[in-house]
């Protein structure tokens, strides 16, 4: 891995991954107004999923738990957690049907906007919170960064040491 990554920080490096999320989900609402076959359809639905399911488990392992140190706001981070198990529930739905199913494109057009929900929650809430605490935002990078590049590749790596659990 290059010394220099493409982020100014872990808030920019998530938001990248929520911009993708955002295009994939209008290219599927646009494969759904073109009358694309259901295997394309579930191409980028399973793609959507699996970015997704990178993304949720690099913010719980490295991201949340040291933003929580740094703001101490439960409320906060239970309720993005809680939005986390909503959309992993939904994923897993999606990963369940075949995309003939009658509900199939209605629940990743729903996982889409739950996503986007969550988004504005956490630019609006957390990532504020976060730029203006005493965390390193900018040294979280290379962290997120291999974490994610490992949990694309398939290859298990273990997850980062010192994950400190946010309370319920």
């Amino acid at each position: 891995m290059s010394s220099t990554l493409a982020y100014q920080d872990a808030v920019d490096l998530l938001d990248a991954d929520h911009k993708l999320a955002q295009k994939q989900f209008i290219d599927y609402q646009g494969l759904c107004e073109d009358g694309a076959p259901p295997e394309a359809r579930q191409q980028l639905a399973l793609k959507i999923c699996q970015d997704l399911s990178v993304h949720t488990q690099i913010e719980e392992e490295i991201f949340y738990p040291r933003v929580q140190e740094a703001i101490d706001d439960d409320a906060l981070m239970n309720e993005a957690l809680s939005e986390h198990a909503e959309a992993k529930e939904a994923i897993a739905r999606i990963r369940g049907m075949v995309p003939t199913d009658a509900a199939y494109d209605s629940t990743v057009i729903e996982l889409g906007q739950a996503i986007m929900d969550h988004v504005m929650d956490e630019r609006e809430k957390m990532f504020l919170k976060a730029r203006y605490a005493p965390v390193d935002l900018r040294g979280m990078v290379p962290a997120l960064y291999a974490r994610k590049k490992a949990l694309q590749s398939g290859k298990p790596a273990p997850a980062p040491a010192g994950k400190k659990e946010v309370a319920a």
